[in-house]
């Protein structure tokens, strides 16, 4: 399954257009809180998607069956970029286990590179849903290598929904071939832009999502 969420007219469209605008996206603070503002969308509606039982409750004047999640849920996140993304998502999810992986392009250019994962923390993930978030989906590398290593040392996951904010056919083609959106996973994205550049960068795009959070690195 994919979920292209600017397919249809949202709010969701307002926060892309604040995060793609030269003159409002230089405010950092404002910068991650749209993109908190697209993960908690995206929150709610893979909320849609879990499996519910009914539990009873006591109010001050009776009790009543009310129909809550059953499954645990781990929200995982590429470091750094990924963070305000997990936050807008944990303020739906709040009572989720949570996963850190740092991955980051190395090498000679920025076109020819290879993905370094150096920290990982997690969760056991068997049987459990993990919501694995980066706002960016380019190449799709970091994504496909973050999941497949998260697979491989902490166990398979019930489903997994990857969510990002900005894509390009390149990143959702590489998701696609390397993990199963037919049975496995669902792919959540805010937009998908026409392709990338020669230096493996979105366009039209938002610039480096990293930066733009948290500050240049050297």
């Amino acid at each position: 399954m994919k979920h292209i969420l600017d397919k249809q007219n949202s709010l969701v469209s307002v926060y892309l257009s604040q995060l793609r605008n030269v003159e409002v996206q230089n405010d950092m603070m404002r910068f991650r809180r749209n993109i908190e503002r697209i993960g908690e969308i995206m929150a709610y509606e893979i909320s849609k998607t879990l499996d519910y039982a009914p539990q009873s409750i006591t109010t001050p004047l009776a009790t009543t069956d009310v129909n809550l999640p059953t499954q645990t849920v781990v929200l995982g996140t590429i470091l750094r970029a990924g963070l305000p993304l997990h936050q807008g998502l944990a303020h739906y999810f709040d009572s989720a286990e949570n996963a850190f992986v740092s991955a980051y392009r190395k090498g000679l250019t920025e076109s020819n590179f290879t993905i370094a994962l150096e920290y990982l923390a997690s969760p056991s993930l068997e049987g459990k849903v993990l919501i694995l978030a980066d706002p960016m989906l380019a190449t799709g590398a970091s994504m496909v290598a973050v999941y497949n290593e998260l697979i491989a040392r902490c166990g398979k996951p019930a489903h997994t929904h990857i969510v990002s904010v900005v894509g390009c056919p390149e990143g959702v083609k590489m998701v696609e071939e390397n993990i199963d959106l037919d049975n496995d996973a669902t792919l959540w994205i805010a937009t998908v832009d026409d392709f990338l550049n020669e230096n493996k960068y979105i366009v039209p795009g938002l610039g480096d999502a990293g930066d733009l959070c948290f500050g240049e690195k050297l």
